[in-house]
Order: C-alpha cells, then structure tokens, then sequence
C-alpha cells in the first residue's frame, strides 16, 4: 500500500483540546521521514474540503516547535457536517449534503487517503466518508474520553489536571468562608472529567451524566460534614448530570453541530441546595478552561504515538481504521466500531469503589447505585 501513496491529507474536527498539534507533527514528520510522502493540511475540519483555499502544504518545518502548543494550528469546527451543511441564504439558512463535493475535491488534491483526528461526530463524518470513496484513517481525540475502542483519548488527562487545579484553589477559599463551592465541568453524556477530577481534587460530592441525583441525597452529605465541624463542601457536577425522573440543563442559546449546548446545571444545583441546607452556595464553571493550554506529558507522548501509529496504518493499508491505546500498546480498531457507541463510566468500576471508600456522594446511595448496576 506504502508505494500507491504519495500524498496524504490530516484535518481536525470538532471542539480543540490538548495534543492536536502533538499529533499533527508526528504524522507530518513520520509522513515524510519514513514514507517520503507529501502532507497536505486541511483548515476548519471538514470545512477545508468544502470552502475554497482552505488546504496548504505541511513540511517538517511547518511542524516545528508545536509540540506543546495547545489548539491546532490548522484550525477546527464542529459546524461543517458534509451532510447536513448549513449555508445562510435570503430566505434563511438551508440545509445541503455536500459530501460528494468532499469526496471529489480530495480526489482533485490528489489525497491519497486522509487522517481525520476527532471525536465521535467526526469518526462518524469520516466513516460515512469512506462508504463514498475516501481514504480515511482515523485518531481519537476527546477532552471526554467517551470513544470506544480505546482506553484514553488523548487531550482527556490535561482536562483533568486542569479541573483538578481548579478544585485545588477552590478548597482553600472555600474552606475559608465556609461555603459549598460548585464546580460545573464538561460531560456531555459521560462523567469522566468529572470523576476522575472529583476524586483527584477532593471533592465531596461528584454528580456524573450515568447516575441520576438526589438533591436529598447531595444535601444531606453537605449538612452532616457541617455538623462534624468541615463547615465547607467541593462538589463537582458534569454538565450533563440530571436529577433523578429530571433533564440535563440546556442554555437558551442556538443549538451548535445539531445539538443543543448543555449549561447551567452549577446554578441550578445551587437554587436547590438552598433549599436544602443553610450553607452559602457558589457556583464557577470551567468551561473551555478544560480544552485549553499545554498538553500533559501524558497527552503529548500519547497524542504524537496516535499520529505516528496513523501513518503507518494508511502505509499498511489499513484503511476505515482508528488509532487506539490497550494494554500499553497502540493497536488500531475499526471506526465504524469505535462511533458504534459511547463509553460511559460503568457502576460497577472500581473507581465508584474508590469514590464510596472515600466517603464521596455520587449524589445518590449506594445501594441505589448498586440496584442500578444489577438492573443493566
């Protein structure tokens, strides 16, 4: 496959997060230092292969120093779906599936197959892609490690360190007013950051998308560590978490890649706790804090292995595949896959145990929990 290859395309798509550019310089310089191949780089996601002007070569020295830069520096979006593509018009915005048009200007570029680094709603784009014609080999990135196939996502643990600063400054002035502090972080459908954040930081309290809240439940923790003297309470809510028979909080604002944006759980957990306990209740919200700033150690050797590991699996022809870590190595499953489904936080993982060890509210008991688990 490695001599019917002279040009290969890389894109990113969807929300940024650390280690993008990470894996943008280890296809490049892989690219052309084992393979003598060219490297084109596709700007905006899938836009680069709708819009005009939007592609550019990428050499070694396009590639150098970017290592522990944070973003991409082909730029991403998570608005160019190809086929469901939104153009304002006079009469309003139209909806159009402009995938052929994708498919036809790769083959005008001459991209002999593509590397698409993305979540789920870009393997998704990507796989869809390839059923038409285009050469696809994809890399998992995910601040919310919800990708199956994979045992981390790259991008996932710099979010968590971040969240886990945050609840590091968080403690002390909470302890210092003697406040419950609410800290809203991402998690769309799956509670990851959250958790992971939750126990990593402290936290007392952690609410997860995958198991439904008691506001009883959640208060009644804050109250009794009141009453033991701590005076003080870190809780950490996913923004997808939803109280139990409830929905998740959505912000009024338009919908983004056709979804509603998720927002506004913090406050609305904070009007219920007053309810509940006497306590002063703040709110802060992380937002894009989590997809920002310089790669972990972690992130950055994972995300450069994914970048090398594609390359070699577009040599090997192992196409309508994607990049994954298991068992310390990286091994490639196929996308379609990957996209099948989410990877949600199981009930019956050990760091729940941990977290009940702890004495952490999940923001329901254990034994509501555990019938949960038994009930699939």
């Amino acid at each position: 496959m490695a001599d019917t290859i002279r040009r290969i395309g890389v894109l990113t798509g969807g929300g940024d997060c650390p280690g993008l550019n990470a894996v943008i310089r280890a296809a490049v310089k892989t690219a052309i230092n084992e393979y003598d191949w060219e490297v084109l780089g596709i700007e905006d996601g899938f836009e680069g292969l709708i819009q005009p002007g939007k592609v550019r070569p990428l050499t070694a020295a396009d590639v150098r120093g970017i290592l522990p830069r944070g973003g991409t520096i082909l730029g991403t979006t998570n608005r160019a779906n190809p086929f469901h593509y939104e153009v304002e018009t006079d009469a309003g915005v139209a909806v159009f599936d402009v995938s052929d048009d994708v498919v036809r200007h790769a083959q005008v570029l001459g991209i002999d197959a593509l590397i698409v680094i993305g979540g789920d709603g870009s393997l998704r784009i990507a796989h869809e892609l390839m059923q038409k014609g285009l050469k696809v080999v994809g890399v998992p990135k995910t601040i919310d490690n919800d990708l199956q196939g994979t045992v981390v996502t790259f991008g996932f643990d710099t979010a968590v360190n971040t969240a886990m600063e945050a609840l590091d400054k968080l403690h002390t002035t909470a302890e210092s007013h003697h406040r419950v502090i609410i800290l809203e972080l991402m998690g769309r459908d799956a509670g990851w950051i959250a958790l992971k954040a939750g126990i990593a930081g402290g936290a007392d309290v952690i609410l997860i998308p995958e198991i439904p809240y008691d506001i009883e439940v959640v208060a009644d923790k804050i109250n009794t560590r009141n009453r033991r003297g701590a005076k003080f309470s870190i809780v950490v809510v996913a923004e997808g978490a939803k109280p139990v028979g409830g929905e998740a909080v959505y912000q009024a604002e338009r919908q983004v890649g056709g979804e509603r944006r998720l927002g506004g759980i913090g406050e609305t957990l904070a009007v219920q706790l007053k309810g509940h306990c006497e306590a002063e209740v703040r709110v802060t919200v992380l937002g894009h804090l989590q997809r920002g700033g310089s790669p972990s150690a972690f992130d950055r050797l994972l995300a450069t292995r994914f970048g090398a590991v594609a390359v070699h699996l577009v040599a090997q022809g192992k196409l309508g595949h994607m990049v994954a870590l298991q068992d310390e190595r990286i091994i490639s499953v196929s996308i379609a896959d990957a996209v099948a489904a989410q990877k949600f936080v199981p009930l019956d993982s050990d760091i729940l145990l941990t977290a009940f060890g702890l004495d952490i509210c999940l923001g329901n008991s254990r034994q509501v929990i555990e019938e949960m688990q038994a009930g699939g």
